[in-house]
Formats: structure tokens, sequence, C-alpha cells
């Protein structure tokens, strides 16, 4: 026989049900979630095992931010259960949600919660533990605060192009050249006024950006010309508005360069620690230390999938299907559900490696082709799928990429 152990964990509490294969209620109890709360419920635990003799213990509770993290690891360490072959499930909270759904008549209350984890582990099909080996999690916590970091700057990119429309109206569209180039950045710093910049010697603007531009310019009095020109044809601003938008100018300026200079410490971190995880995927061209960092840290052991279907499934890469009799919906959207990480780092994978390998690139054109509107996007998600299937075969047997010629499929 079994026992389950449904755990619904909040910041403080750990309200726990032990339920034998019968569907009994063994019992329930509330815990500190500390680890002196998690030390009385394994006791607990222990305890109902010494007297049920049970040939295994499945212990699961939901996903819930960083606060169900510590319990798992615990009982997943926990030596004194590894004789009870002990198997640890963080759950997604959508699966325990519509599973209580059958119950129609039950309260919403944290006991009965963890009453309907447990039986939701007595229910059975739950293939994939999310209890992953130490050197993923670090990983994954360097990887995932990049996540929030990139989103971040982009955020923040978002408004300084609005200031700037403020600012110069026409920059964007006369000036070619990025906006967030050191140069320019360190122009829009100076907090010159259009006027000023209007009657500005062509040359002095131009020995401006190719000292604070590195010499990275082909062409700076082409660029210093073409600043004049949006400077002139630009709206004007009143003196108390001008002043504003160049103080939220600098202050933006000040977050962009803080959020880049923490992602490139990031990357450094998430490089070093990557070497100590042996994997192939850098042979996969296109895809560097970051790329592979972000894959791994969320997929941890590809054993805990069954197959490059499943894995597809947990990145959110799958879609919906629709079939009635002989009808088959030819266009269906993609699940709202999975690792939201995992989906973005493969298809910002997937983006760079179509850059880089001719295999993916043709079938990136093709998927691009096939359909009048959405075609970036949609091309880009399809090439994520494939590259899932790649990456699981080189996961799965220690291979290195070699691209078939001729492979459009």
């Amino acid at each position: 026989m079994k026992l389950y152990v449904g755990i619904d964990v909040s910041s403080t509490d750990l309200y726990t049900c032990i339920m034998d294969q019968e569907g009994n209620t063994c019992a329930q109890f509330k815990a500190d979630n500390h680890l002196l709360g998690a030390t009385f419920l394994r006791d607990q635990i222990l305890l109902w095992a010494n007297k049920r003799q049970p040939s295994e213990i499945l212990i699961g509770m939901e996903a819930t931010s960083v606060y169900s993290w510590h319990p798992a690891m615990f009982f997943h360490q926990q030596e004194e259960l590894r004789s009870w072959n002990v198997k640890v499930f963080t759950i997604n909270p959508k699966l325990i949600r519509k599973f209580k759904e059958a119950y129609t008549d039950l309260d919403k209350t944290d006991g009965i919660d963890a009453w309907i984890i447990a039986d939701r582990l007595r229910f059975g099909r739950l293939k994939v533990t999310a209890v992953m080996q130490e050197q993923f999690i670090a990983l994954q916590r360097l990887t995932r605060m990049r996540y929030h970091l990139v989103h971040q700057l982009t955020r923040e990119k978002q408004y300084f192009l609005q200031h700037l429309f403020y600012k110069c109206s026409s920059f964007t569209q006369e000036v070619d050249s990025s906006v967030f180039g050191h140069a320019i950045l360190e122009l829009l710093l100076e907090s010159f006024s259009l006027d000023e910049i209007s009657h500005m010697d062509v040359q002095q603007l131009a020995d401006f950006l190719r000292q604070k531009g590195r010499n990275r310019f082909a062409d700076p009095e082409c660029i210093a010309k073409s600043i004049q020109k949006a400077a002139r044809s630009s709206y004007r601003l009143s003196k108390c508005v001008e002043d504003s938008i160049d103080l939220l100018l600098g202050l933006s300026i000040q977050s962009i360069r803080s959020l880049q200079a923490q992602i490139k410490e990031l990357d450094k971190a998430i490089t070093r620690h990557l070497e100590g995880i042996p994997n192939t995927l850098q042979t996969i061209p296109g895809i560097g230390p970051v790329y592979a960092a972000g894959i791994l840290a969320e997929i941890g052991q590809i054993e805990r999938f069954d197959n490059q279907a499943a894995l597809a499934k947990y990145a959110g890469l799958t879609w919906f299907k629709h079939q009635s009799g002989r009808f088959q919906a030819e266009e269906t959207s993609l699940i709202r559900s999975g690792n939201r990480y995992l989906r973005y780092y493969l298809v910002e994978a997937a983006n760079s490696v179509q850059r880089h390998d001719a295999t993916f690139r043709a079938y990136y054109r093709k998927k691009y082709e096939e359909v009048p509107k959405h075609q970036h996007k949609r091309a880009l998600v399809l090439t994520a799928r494939k590259l899932v299937r790649v990456i699981d075969a080189l996961l799965r047997n220690g291979q290195i990429y070699t691209p078939r010629k001729g492979e459009d499929r």
C-alpha cells in the first residue's frame, strides 16, 4: 500500500493531510512553515509510516512561489524518509484547482485544500516531480533573475523613448543610429536644448560623437547632421516642461545603464556556473552559455520527461487540438500553461539559431511564408518547437549537434 501526504503551503503554515490508498484520512494537522515545523511534520509522517508500513510515500504540495521550495527540498533530502521510498511533487496549482471542481460541495479552507492535494496524489498520473538537483536550482535562480532584469530593461527603454519624444519628437525618424548607443545617451545626458543642438557646429557635434562613441560610427558627420535635422524639425517645449523631461531622461539613462551592468554581471556568473554542468547544447550554432543555462536550469534532469512531447508541453509549446467527427481544425492556439521561463529561453534561442544555422533558417523561412499575418511570431514559435526535439535528443543521448542537410520538418 501507499501513503499520500498533501501539504497546503502558505508563507507561515503547513496544513497537512495524510491519506491511505483507499482515500481514508489518517491524520490532519498544522505546522509552522519553518525548520522546526517541517521536522515535526516529518516525524508525523514517520509515525504513520511505521503504523501502516507503506511500500511508497508520496508527498505533494502546490508550487506556491518561494514558499513551497524549502519544504519540498527538506522532505526530498531527509535520510529518515528515504527507506520508505519517498517521492516529492510540487504540483501546478491549476491541476489542483481543476481537480477540486469535481467536488461540488467542498468549502475553501486550508485543511480541505491539503485533503484535495492528497487525493490528487492518490489519483496519480503525476509523472514529473519538480524537485531538481541543487546545481540546477542555483542556476535557475541566476537565469530567472536575468529574465526579470531583461524585461525590466525593456520597460525602462520604453519609458525612455516616451520621454525622448517629448524632448525631440523627430529623433527616431531622422537619426539612423541606435538611440541607446553610448554616444547618443551621453549627448542627451548633457541636457543640450534643441536650439543649442541646432546651432552647434557640425564638426564639433561629430567630434563629440566620435569621442563618446569610441570611433564606432562609420560616418559621425552624417549622424551629426541627422541629429541637427531632427532637432530643427521637432516641436519646442516650454522651459518648465523641458527641465522636467531632461531630469527624467537623465534618471532613465542611469536606470538603463544600471540594469545593463547587472545583466552583464549575471551573464558572467551564469557562464561560470554552467561550466560545472556537462551538456552539449552549445554545439548548436547560435546557443551560447546564457541560452544554454536558461534552458538547462528549467529542464533539470531530462529523465524527468518521458519524451520530447512531454518536454514541449512543459514549456508551453503545445497547441490545443480541436476535432469533432471528421472535422479537424487547422488553426489552433497555444496552450496557456507551461513554464514561461523555459518558453522564453527556447524562443530567444530559436531566434538566434535560425540566424546561425542553415537548417533552422530554412525551416523558419518556410513557416514564415505559410501565412499572411503574424509571420515572425508564428514561425519563431514553430522553430522553438523544432528546437525542443533537438535539445531533447542531445540531452538524452549526450550527443553533439549535427545538422541534417535537406531537413525541413
